[in-house]
């Protein structure tokens, strides 16, 4: 196993040596330097140590601006301060720059060697966290994870390649077709991992109230700013801000976020103090920004910024392949949420999803199977593909759900099979009211008593369980 490496960084030869000798015999590898300019320029060359022990009082820079550049060089490796001045105003003023510990001189060896040890443990831990959600990433059986469509492992490989760098992507396809699992899978797997993915709707709020939201306010900066507020930027912190539906976002607020990706600061609204942005921008939209462009409606400077990186995630009618997959992907996620007793979806249920046009993509496509897993009726079921494909008549170069020579059928079992239903709750709500007394029942309904048995037979219903559905209709 590979021994971790600590850097020294003090002034004083004595400190030095000794703790190299202690470190050492600890089972560390260990070097030292004695200057706060030969810190920074051995922390600037790799390979870096697992930890550095920073002494405060250093002659030309001293510790506390050192620790400032190191964590601009690299904020993962932990720094422990060493001083031997007792104050307060350094101690709070070196763990707000992300030093991992502070010991005053002189201390005990057993607490110096608990101090490393603890710090060495929360990089480790931090960095497990950070592999398991990568895994987490890469294995989870989402929307765009179990696709075996050659777009979309390619899509997946593109964002695996982006999601290193800190360049701003932009993702365009129809609502409902995944966009949003494309920019949580490049957040998941890239460095910021653990850190704030914020997602704001652009097209949500109004021009005004998305400015504050975006960029915060300063108390007293209009009517009702009673405190600070910070916006989502400053919340996201070193992590991702994602904008969706960057096509709706005004001209003025256009002009604003230009001038965040250009120079990486902005103001808060009525605030005089420059904050810098860290997060990195994800973009995602349903218009096509080139006819906006063109429209004068969005800036070309902006639409150039955010299109470094641009993806593209096909409507689900294009990859056809995947509706079984999904579908029976949304079945084992709800099914015991909703404590349904579907296993799985009925074969011809199955083939209307296949032929169906989807314009809701696979949003739509989930919230059917939620549907059915609530109501499992398939002539609902049905219905809702009919009805949705007759509201979206503009879709005219894809495939309907049931074939046009079909349709005066498909109608005429629907109307057929909806009454046999409707008549089935009149029964069994009858039945219920006389305690599922079956003579009594027939003389309320005012029907025979062996046409009363004969229907009941017929759905399968020789006792008070209500668990049998009807015969499924021909699709």
């Amino acid at each position: 196993m590979k021994k971790a490496s600590i850097l020294i960084a003090d002034d004083e030869a004595s400190i030095r040596s000794y703790l190299a000798r202690f470190l050492g015999s600890c089972g560390y590898e260990v070097e030292s330097v004695e200057s706060g300019a030969d810190t920074i320029s051995r922390m600037s060359r790799s390979p870096l140590p697992d930890l550095v022990l920073l002494d405060v009082m250093m002659p030309g820079v001293d510790g506390i601006d050192v620790l400032s550049e190191l964590k601009r060089l690299n904020a993962a490796v932990p720094v422990i301060i060493l001083s031997g001045v007792d104050s307060v105003k350094t101690v709070v003023e070196a763990i707000k720059l992300g030093a991992a510990d502070y010991l005053s001189k002189p201390f005990e060896d057993e607490e110096l060697e608990l101090t490393i040890k603890n710090a060495l443990e929360k990089v480790q831990l931090r960095d497990e966290v950070k592999n398991l959600r990568r895994q987490l990433a890469e294995t989870d059986e989402d929307d765009f994870g179990i696709s075996g469509n050659p777009r979309i492992i390619r899509i997946r490989e593109i964002a695996r390649q982006v999601a290193e760098t800190d360049v701003p992507v932009l993702i365009l396809g129809e609502s409902g077709a995944g966009k949003e699992v494309i920019a949580r899978y490049i957040h998941a797997q890239s460095g910021r991992g653990d850190q704030p993915f914020v997602k704001v709707n652009c097209a949500a709020l109004p021009d005004d109230l998305l400015e504050s939201e975006l960029f915060g306010y300063d108390r007293g900066a209009f009517t009702g700013a009673l405190s600070d507020k910070p916006g989502k930027f400053e919340l996201a912190g070193k992590g991702t801000i994602l904008l969706d539906e960057i096509g709706e976002m005004s001209p003025h607020l256009q002009a604003k976020l230009l001038h965040v990706l250009q120079d990486s600061e902005y103001s808060r609204l009525g605030g005089k103090r420059t904050i810098r942005v860290q997060a990195r921008v994800l973009a995602l939209t349903n218009r096509r920004l080139e006819q906006s462009v063109s429209k004068g409606e969005f800036r070309e400077d902006l639409y150039f910024r955010l299109n470094v990186i641009s993806i593209e995630m096909p409507p689900l009618r294009e990859r056809r392949e995947d509706i079984p997959v999904l579908a029976s992907h949304f079945v084992g996620k709800y099914r015991d949420k909703y404590k349904s007793s579907v296993q799985e979806l009925p074969r011809e249920l199955l083939e209307a999803f296949k032929n169906y046009h989807w314009p809701g993509n696979i949003r739509q496509l989930e919230n059917s199977v939620r549907r059915f897993l609530i109501l499992p009726d398939i002539t609902m079921a049905f219905a809702e593909l009919r009805t949705n494909n007759n509201h979206n008549t503009n879709n005219v170069d894809t495939p309907s759900s049931i074939e046009p020579d079909h349709q005066h059928v498909y109608l005429k079992e629907v109307g057929a099979h909806a009454a046999e239903q409707a008549e089935r709750e009149v029964v069994l709500r009858t039945l219920d009211e006389t305690n599922w007394n079956r003579k009594q029942t027939a003389r309320v309904l005012n029907i025979s008593y062996k046409a009363l048995r004969n229907k009941l037979k017929k759905w399968n219903l020789q006792s008070r369980s209500r668990e049998p559905v009807l015969s499924h209709p021909p699709s």
